[in-house]
């Protein structure tokens, strides 16, 4: 019996030489997309997931958290010149403004305005809602919650002329009533929790690679070889552990 198929879904925010996590310098981000097409895996859309038996053994996914304008600038003509098409996930009110939320780099990165998005979807980048003002959601009260999680769809709908199918909570921020609100309004949705999904995944709560992790090209060369589950389970022990002792008092 044949191997359910893997999907690694790459998650990235920015690409430049900002300091910290969200950022991957160009010249790396360049060798991971080289890698990827030497790899010879097909990248597909999340709207591949609802079709489950048509996905090869393994297939990618490659998303974006907040439309920085480094990606139009420099990530972009990368993914272009592959023909790979990504999904970007746009918090609704801030477009066109500069990262303002908890946990945001100093100084702020830009964000790309209407134009650009509505410039960008004409030319092939597909776009999801990561609610109106970066929210944690999980914190959120029921009303609160709906309007972040409806209404981002709603206007980047309402811009592009498009519907909305996918979705991406800040923070990867989730709970049952995330869950359940954003299953109302979109196909799947995407967290931070790291992992490779199948078509047993939660189509809610979507597993992503963070693609920090792979900066090193041999370590992301070995992952597309199908000789990185060692470094993976590492990764996800070392998460587990951080994320315990957060709940641990003195």
């Amino acid at each position: 019996m044949p191997a359910a198929p893997r999907i690694d879904i790459l998650m990235y925010h920015s690409i430049s030489d900002a300091g910290g996590p969200t950022s991957i310098a160009p010249e790396t981000f360049a060798a991971q997309m080289q890698a990827l097409a030497a790899s010879g895996l097909p990248v597909v859309s999340l709207d591949a997931l609802a079709d489950p038996g048509g996905l090869a053994a393994r297939s990618v996914v490659i998303t974006f958290d907040d439309g920085f304008t480094d990606f139009d600038q420099v990530a972009w003509p990368i993914l272009r010149d592959y023909d790979f098409r990504p999904i970007v996930y746009l918090p609704s009110g801030c477009i066109g403004g500069a990262e303002n939320w908890v946990g945001c780099n100093t100084p702020a990165r830009p964000l790309m305005g209407w134009n650009r998005v509505e410039t960008l979807a004409a030319e092939g980048v597909e776009f999801g809602a990561h609610s109106i003002t970066h929210p944690d959601l999980a914190a959120l009260d029921h009303d609160s919650l709906e309007h972040e999680v409806a209404r981002s769809g709603h206007d980047i709908s309402a811009r592009l002329g498009q519907p909305i199918r996918h979705f991406a909570p800040p923070y990867g921020s989730s709970s049952d009533a995330v869950r359940q609100c954003t299953a109302r309004h979109y196909a799947t949705s995407v967290g931070t929790r790291l992992g490779v999904a199948n078509p047993s995944s939660d189509i809610h709560d979507l597993p992503r690679l963070e693609m920090f992790y792979y900066t090193e090209i041999t370590r992301w060369q070995a992952h597309l070889a199908g000789r990185g589950a060692a470094y993976l389970t590492t990764r996800q022990t070392l998460r587990s552990i951080r994320q315990a002792a957060r709940f641990i008092r003195p």
